[in-house]
């Protein structure tokens, strides 16, 4: 089996899209327009595996909530320090400063979206 992408419903889709585009460095591959929603599918320039940000025309009129199940996805950068500058530059705050995992021989942050998803950011050593 090949991992080809992850769905994550997304409350404001042009938040969410400055987020993933502009602070992560995700580009839009393409997007699928159905009867209810619009599909926003984005990858990183390595890899194949999408995030594909589901835009539905009727959200839940307290938003979307996140289950005790999911835990995080994680991306890769290069260079920690410069992520770091350009998440500040971005306004945004981390949810656990970076910090070194010598288990894994990693430097690793997280932070949430604007739905309040997880993720790592992971700097190999």
């Amino acid at each position: 089996m090949k991992i080809l992408h992850a769905m994550i419903r997304v409350a404001d889709i042009d938040k969410s899209m400055k987020f993933y585009t502009e602070l992560l460095g995700l580009k839009k591959t393409h997007e699928i327009k159905l009867e209810d929603s619009i599909l926003h599918f984005l990858k990183g320039e390595d890899s194949d595996f999408e995030i594909e940000l589901t835009q539905n025309f009727e959200n839940p009129e307290n938003g979307y909530t996140n289950g005790n199940a999911f835990g995080h996805f994680a991306l890769e950068t290069a260079d920690m320090d410069e992520f770091d500058k350009k998440l500040k530059d971005f306004g945004w705050e981390y949810l656990y400063e970076p910090f070194v995992m010598d288990e894994a021989q990693s430097k690793i942050a997280f932070i949430k979206d604007p739905d309040g998803n997880e993720i790592e950011i992971i700097q190999k050593l």
